[in-house]
């Protein structure tokens, strides 16, 4: 059976994610920094999950999660998703609080290399993959969006550079589009969000993905 790693997977497009893949047979390991939302989640799963709430940022959690992945024959597929905006609402960036800026890349950008960097070893046993979740404002540039865009760019080039490394894995950027989140909620504060289709929309899509492994690179679902 195949095991896959997803961070922030109690709530949006993680949880999503995580009960489309134990709905399809995956033994899966999820966080969340919110162990009473993270049994909620874990509820709702149909699988065999283990879910380890902690913050991405903890080097402790963060070997905890790739160790339980390792007692279920290793990681076939690291989904980086657990992420935070950054201040609501966002700043330009001549006002951007440089220290909430360290905390939106460490969380962002730092986790999610690190994770990655411990998984490697199962990873390339396995011949498995890592999905990146981006956004567009890694691409565009929207105005007061500087501090998670510019991290999102850090994140495809990031995904790039390892593509490039570990030829035997496949690395994707995954831009799953704008849906309605509480972070997408938190981005457009006091406005109505109803019209962006829910994260279980985007779901077959990213199964696709998983089933046809194409080259690494950017995909938009």
């Amino acid at each position: 059976m195949a095991v896959a790693i997803i961070t922030g997977a109690s709530r949006g497009l993680g949880l999503a994610l995580a009960r489309g893949l134990s709905e399809a047979g995956w033994e899966l390991v999820v966080d969340a920094r919110g162990a009473d939302e993270l049994r909620t989640a874990r509820e709702q799963l149909p699988g065999p999950v283990t879910a380890l709430p902690g913050d991405v940022t903890d080097p402790a959690h963060r070997a905890e999660l790739v160790a339980a992945a390792d007692r279920l024959g290793g990681v076939d597929l690291l989904v980086n998703n657990a992420g935070v905006l950054g201040p609501s609402p966002q700043p330009v960036l001549a006002r951007y609080p440089l220290e909430v800026l360290r905390q939106v890349y460490e969380v962002n950008v730092l986790a999610p290399l690190a994770l990655t960097q411990l998984a490697l070893t199962s990873l390339r046993r396995n011949g498995g993959a890592v999905a990146n979740i981006t956004s567009d404002a890694a691409v565009r540039p929207y105005e007061g969006w500087g501090g998670y865009g510019s991290a999102k760019a850090a994140v495809e080039q990031l995904s790039r550079i390892l593509a490039a490394e570990e030829p035997g894995l496949r690395v994707w950027a995954v831009d799953p589009g704008d849906l309605r989140t509480r972070m997408h909620q938190e981005a457009f504060p006091g406005e109505d969000i109803s019209d962006r289709p829910l994260p279980e929309t985007v779901l077959p899509a990213f199964l696709r993905l998983l089933a046809d492994r194409p080259e690494s690179g950017r995909v938009k679902l």
